[in-house]
């Protein structure tokens, strides 16, 4: 006789204490072997459904005594509550093992290789964020972070720039207020350039430095080459004796190896920026046309980024002696490279998650970028 024939036979039985213990057991025993969930509700429905024996046990304890009415109605709340927790742990049991006899009848092999037409693809970001790095890499620069949500010291004060700059205006930059203080002064922004980074790792104090800090800046600005969170990339040297020409020479280098030519014109133009004295701005040879952008040599000129040597007073709010140590700093948009290296006309499409555009835009997977492999990998170029 199977268990739950005898479960049946004993839920039958008249309602005494000997028997709810025999129905206890039967039924603990008949949910322990329930092999699939189609048993299990069986037992479940005979024994705790509308017309289960429990229930109607439990139903027939108005016609008791007292006396009697408590003893029996405790031993079958009991005996419900047992019978419960016995069905959800098998049900716990036989889900686990359908889930895993899924897996096993699913599975596939993900060491096999990804359709072609299938294959994702590297955004040009993301690519050109490894290019840059392995350019500066070779040249002995370490990558250094910072925060995203930055104190107005890191963000303004310490770069030189006053309470009322224009850079800090409200249009142009998103404040978050500091829940501990009411004064503006003491909210928080989101950073407006990856530069806090440069005080931050001059706040360490570990001389020499070489360091570029690569990541997202916020700004309140929203057109074809303007993003409310872009990319940019800034580089700073400290060190005794750092000259402009140490600056135009690494700059030279950076973008020959970016655009991978062997030769291109470039040009410095006088410029202004609060954290760095003096200022230029780097204009790298083109040739323009209604329909094409040609990097190298032209008869026209394209600016490219600001840099400078860095101002005494940034120094000194990093903690370090002007009179003793100088450098230079640097810093260029990393979407705009993008959009100058291969050719992609709106920045705004860069962050609409258009996946006909990142296939047209986009990577190959796992081509690297390195100085010795080759930087941009144009076989690997989607389109």
């Amino acid at each position: 006789m199977s268990n739950q024939v005898r479960l049946f036979c004993i839920l039958n039985d008249g309602g005494n204490m000997e028997n709810i213990e025999n129905i206890k057991q039967e039924t603990l025993q008949a949910i322990a072997t329930a092999a699939d969930m189609k048993t299990l509700e069986e037992i479940r429905v005979a024994v705790l459904g509308k017309k289960g024996r429990v229930t109607e046990l439990m139903k027939g304890l108005g016609a008791l005594s007292i006396e009697a009415k408590k003893e029996m109605g405790k031993s079958l709340n009991i005996l419900k509550g047992e019978i419960e927790k016995a069905l959800e742990g098998q049900k716990e049991v036989l889900e686990a093992k359908e889930l895993n006899a899924r897996l096993q009848s699913e599975k596939i092999d993900v060491t096999l290789p990804v359709r072609p037409e299938n294959q994702g693809r590297i955004h040009p970001v993301s690519k050109i964020y490894e290019e840059v790095v392995a350019i500066f890499g070779e040249m002995g620069f370490e990558v250094a972070e910072g925060p995203d949500i930055e104190d107005q010291f890191h963000n303004f004060n310490a770069l030189n720039m006053p309470a009322n700059h224009p850079a800090r205006q409200m249009q142009d930059t998103f404040y978050i207020p500091n829940p501990e203080s009411a004064d503006f002064d003491d909210s928080f922004v989101v950073r407006t350039h990856t530069s806090p980074v440069q005080i931050r790792t001059m706040e360490k104090n570990k001389l020499p430095i070489r360091i570029i800090a690569p990541g997202r800046t916020y700004r309140s600005d929203y057109d074809a080459t303007h993003t409310p969170m872009f990319h940019q990339v800034e580089g700073l040297v400290i060190d005794k004796n750092i000259t402009m020409a140490h600056l135009k020479g690494c700059l030279y280098d950076f973008v020959k190896a970016f655009f991978e030519l062997d030769e291109i014109p470039v040009r410095y133009r006088p410029s202004y920026f609060p954290f760095t004295e003096p200022s230029a701005e780097m204009d790298i040879g083109c040739k323009k046309s209604k329909t094409e952008l040609k990097i190298g040599a032209g008869t026209d000129w394209l600016e490219i980024l600001g840099c400078g040597m860095v101002h005494p007073n940034v120094l000194k709010a990093g903690g370090i002696d002007p009179d003793e140590y100088q450098g230079f700093a640097f810093g260029v948009g990393i979407d705009r490279l993008a959009m100058l290296k291969y050719g992609i006309p709106d920045l705004r499409t860069f962050f609409e998650s258009d996946v006909r555009w990142l296939k047209h835009y986009g990577f190959v997977p796992l081509d690297e970028s390195s100085m010795t492999g080759g930087l941009s990998n144009n076989g690997g170029l989607a389109r």
